[in-house]
């Protein structure tokens, strides 16, 4: 076990730093630079901008710019965003509670309805549910988040009033039910997609194990059909489920990214954008280095537990 997890530790790593020099050079590569915002300040002159640049680094070569950074991230130093002049780990943090919780509501609802709608099509399946499901899932894998969110929020904020159009919270009312009442809306949204995901999935490696031999033996041994279902079925189809969950984690930060800017929801996903369009790299670079964290963090965490739960991969 522990010659595994040092690999994909080691792994992870390889990986980060990679992700890291590719965010690196792509920002600092982009016309204008870091310092675009401050050139269109119409007072700027291009001696202070050269005197910015000396001031902040920015006129050394990018290697050199790069192993600076890194040292100083691995001190726990992220830089300071350019916009507010605040550390960049300040400014995540104020968002990043919102992003959890959007997340975490959403992978729950996606888990649920999709292992349920798995489980169904998988044992009755060719059957109407079953093609229902089919269906459905197909369609909400075509659907553009964005588009769908937009939809939603004319539907059930501007014609039928049940949910709020945006935000985390009504100012007077930041109670437990309010935020939740704003979270409803974008957090289904943000599921739509992993719940046809997960379904499919579900469905598939349901079937699979269906017709494994000692399905057979408990039907023959006279079990009850519900115990063969839950102990014996369920249980071992959803070990690929575990590693389906660290690998969505991606698809739930960039779909939280779109989410986010069109139901104005305070996380990072909006930080982001806000970040990109003034230019504060730093925050850029931050947000984009906590996600491959997470990303990482999230596969790793999986292929742990999944080799907890089957011996055979421990054991391997």
């Amino acid at each position: 076990m522990l010659p595994f997890l040092l690999n994909r530790l080691w792994q992870s790593l390889i990986l980060l730093i990679i992700v890291s020099i590719i965010g690196f050079t792509i920002l600092n590569l982009i016309p204008g630079g870091p310092l675009s915002q401050y050139a269109l300040d119409p007072g700027m002159t291009a001696a202070d901008l050269e005197r910015l640049k000396e001031q902040m680094g920015l006129n050394r070569p990018l290697p050199i710019q790069y192993l600076d950074w890194a040292w100083r991230m691995l001190h726990g130093d992220w830089g300071t965003s350019y916009r507010d002049g605040a550390p960049v780990t300040e400014v995540i943090g104020r968002h990043i509670f919102a992003t959890f919780i959007l997340m975490g509501s959403s992978m729950a609802i996606s888990i649920a309805i999709g292992t349920w709608i798995g489980i169904r099509g998988a044992t009755h399946r060719y059957s109407l549910f079953d093609y229902t499901a089919t269906v459905g899932a197909m369609v909400a894998l075509s659907i553009p988040t964005f588009w769908f969110g937009l939809v939603s929020i004319y539907i059930f904020s501007l014609k039928l009033g049940w949910f709020p159009a945006g935000n985390m919270y009504t100012i007077g009312d930041e109670t437990v039910l309010g935020y939740l009442h704003h979270l409803i809306l974008p957090s289904l949204v943000l599921s739509l997609v992993h719940v046809a995901v997960w379904s499919r999935y579900m469905r598939t490696a349901t079937l699979d194990v269906i017709h494994q031999d000692f399905v057979k033996t408990a039907r023959a041994k006279g079990v009850r059909e519900k115990r063969v279902l839950m102990k014996h079925v369920v249980g071992n189809a959803l070990l690929p489920m575990i590693t389906l969950a660290g690998m969505q984690l991606p698809q739930l930060l960039s779909g939280a990214l779109v989410t986010e800017t069109v139901f104005t929801w305070p996380g990072m996903g909006r930080l982001f954008l806000d970040s990109l369009s003034y230019s504060d790299y730093p925050v850029v670079m931050g947000l984009l280095m906590l996600s491959a964290i997470l990303t990482l963090l999230g596969n790793l965490i999986a292929d742990i537990v999944v080799s907890m739960v089957d011996p055979r991969i421990r054991l391997a």
